[in-house]
């Protein structure tokens, strides 16, 4: 190949890899300018937001934000949606309607629809798109089309500590206890005690904790080990490294 074509090649490929560098490095400016937090509330005012919350940018639809209250640091995914009431722009009286207690984490692309009282409580997690909503499309009369019919709404309580994985949708008039695991994919309607993991659509209860006899049916697997206090990074590398063994060394 001619020494010009090598220096031209050469040349676009710095010119694709500096373009790429300032894309990266100018999105990651707009993330972080576009992110929302209590300091930094942007165009929105939510009823309460607490310290160290933040909902990364791009955010999904957001309206009703006076009847919202956020507790501290609390983890918002991008183009998650939080909404108030049926659409913006009404008075929904003096009482919150969507709480988040502290800690709450919303996995990318979730919504959280409440158009009547919706409480998630502390340290809950939710995988990505996760949907929660307290209305549902009612169907009653055949001759007129479902979207055109009032819904029906019915308040959502999950309690504090549970984990719902990607894709659960909570559907109006749940209630989850404290710590429920709630399966990716399922559809949990009615309500979840303490302690329960549900799987399937409609969700049922799998595994339950007594007090007793522990987890029933059985886990499966060992719990796992805490890492012990003192160990750096660099130590969980080392031993991740391949061929890294605690066995015998041979000599």
């Amino acid at each position: 190949m001619p020494k010009n074509r090598n220096a031209f090649s050469s040349l676009a490929a710095w010119r694709r890899r500096a373009l790429s560098r300032a894309v990266h490095r100018g999105w990651r400016w707009v993330q972080e300018s576009g992110a929302v937090t209590a300091e930094h509330p942007g165009r929105l005012r939510f009823g309460r937001i607490g310290a160290g919350t933040r909902l990364a940018f791009p955010q999904g639809t957001v309206f009703g934000e006076s009847w919202i209250e956020l507790g501290a640091h609390c983890v918002i995914g991008e183009q998650v949606t939080l909404t108030a009431g049926l659409m913006p722009g009404l008075d929904l009286g003096s009482e919150p309607i969507l709480t988040l207690g502290d800690g709450v984490v919303l996995g990318r692309g979730s919504h959280v629809v409440a158009d009547t009282k919706v409480t998630i409580g502390s340290d809950t997690y939710c995988g990505p798109y996760v949907y929660i909503t307290s209305t549902n499309h009612s169907y009653d009369d055949p001759h007129e089309p479902v979207g055109r019919q009032w819904p029906r709404m019915e308040p959502v309580a999950i309690g504090p500590g549970c984990w719902i994985g990607t894709g659960a949708v909570i559907l109006p008039g749940a209630t989850l206890g404290r710590n429920a695991v709630v399966a990716a994919g399922a559809v949990v309607r009615g309500e979840v005690p303490d302690h329960a993991v549900v799987a399937g659509a409609p969700a049922r209860v799998v595994r339950s904790w007594d007090p007793e006899k522990g987890w029933q049916p059985p886990l499966r697997t060992p719990a796992p080990v805490p890492i012990p206090s003192g160990v750096t990074p660099e130590q969980l590398l080392a031993l991740a490294e391949p061929g890294e063994t605690s066995g015998p060394s041979g000599d």
